[in-house]
């Protein structure tokens, strides 16, 4: 088994430090500075000691850089790295590039998944890759330890990956957390009972059929719907509903709309940005 080294003792560094530990890898030793991290460390990786990140790079097969992704270059390049290490780092948006020049083999190793700052199961997580051929199989080793799954893609693609799972999953929480907003606005007294069974087999059904699984007013074509939501509908809130509207209605422009539903829908959406702007639609 190899030894693992943890360097930051984030949300996501301690989660991940604390399911390899649970798999049969050892944690040879965690960095900790904020009392934040110091507390964190305490309570998910009670029998790891926290040392300096010499003593913890020294000590380890495989060094995990866990920290935020505007400091990974600098601090991986202050690491006394050998050829005989690998340096691991988890951001999703960066590649290979602030690892390179290091002695050690580099690896960008991303789980898609939230971690709140407790223990985390990583079952059935998709980890996605980059790394030279000779780290793949190291990679493949500590990710099916988890009980996780790997998948590989090109450096050069990492930001793009990433932004397909923000767009996914941080705008998911805005907007729900607009929707909330706006049914107890229009005075439901439980706005997330109200919404669950909906979310969940909204989300269900789009993960299976993609966009063959919208239905509401626009893939109906109720254009006057549409208006009367924008009419009530207010300032950060109305813009997101009309973006996603407009983006919504090129979806359904797969054979579910005729060429005048869509040109009434984007009528009443331009109306949206002539009001917001002051400006004539186009």
């Amino acid at each position: 088994m190899e030894r693992i080294g943890l360097i930051g003792a984030g949300r996501a560094g301690t989660a991940l430090g604390a399911a390899l530990a649970a798999a049969g890898h050892p944690l040879v030793g965690v960095t900790a500075r904020s009392d934040a991290s110091l507390d964190r460390a305490a309570r998910l990786l009670p029998a790891v000691p926290v040392l300096t990140a010499d003593e913890v790079t020294r000590c380890a097969d495989v060094v995990l850089v866990a920290v935020p992704d505007d400091l990974i270059h600098d601090v991986a390049h202050t690491l006394a790295l050998t050829s005989a290490q690998y340096v691991v780092h988890l951001s999703g948006a960066h590649g290979l590039a602030p690892l390179s020049g290091l002695a050690a083999t580099p690896v960008a190793l991303h789980p898609s998944m939230t971690f709140p700052g407790g223990l985390v199961s990583l079952d059935g997580v998709m980890f996605t890759a980059t790394a030279p051929d000779a780290a793949r199989s190291i990679v493949e080793r500590l990710v099916k330890a988890l009980g996780a799954q790997v998948q590989w893609i090109a450096d050069d693609q990492r930001a793009r990956y990433h932004a397909g799972l923000v767009h996914g999953a941080n705008h998911l929480t805005t907007l729900v957390s607009q929707a909330v907003a706006v049914l107890r606005e229009a005075g439901v007294a439980d706005p997330v009972a109200t919404l669950r069974p909906l979310l969940v087999a909204t989300l269900d059904n789009t993960l299976r059929s993609g966009h063959h699984a919208l239905t509401g007013p626009i893939a109906r074509g109720d254009a006057d719907t549409v208006a009367a939501h924008l009419a009530v509908l207010r300032d950060s809130t109305r813009r997101t509903y009309a973006e996603l509207a407009r983006a919504t209605v090129e979806l359904a422009t797969d054979g579910r709309l005729d060429a005048e539903t869509v040109r009434r829908l984007t009528e009443v959406l331009d109306g949206h940005r002539a009001d917001r702007t002051g400006e004539a639609p186009r």
